[in-house]
């Protein structure tokens, strides 16, 4: 079931891409990345389900938001000043 699941996940992952390739505006592709990421994490929590250790992926499910979170708000920053600092 989590292996079907994932499988779903991945796809709709694939169509979210093509969003972000032919997004209208820069914030709707960054919109789109940060809804990758968030699948991203979903399929990670679910690969630790499928292997039997979710503590262990949830670790790592956890690092990944945290990066994903702080490469956004850079990321927009960058977009609205033109600089990081």
């Amino acid at each position: 079931m989590f292996e079907f699941t994932i499988l779903v996940i991945v796809i709709s992952a694939f169509l979210t891409l093509y969003r972000m390739v032919k997004g209208p505006t820069i914030y709707d592709r960054i919109l789109t990345a940060n809804i990758i990421g968030t699948k991203t994490v979903v399929v990670i929590v679910l690969a630790g389900f499928v292997f039997k250790s979710p503590q262990f992926f949830i670790d790592i499910a956890l690092v990944y938001v945290l990066i994903n979170f702080i490469l956004v708000l850079a990321f927009l920053k960058y977009v609205e000043k033109g600089r990081l600092d």
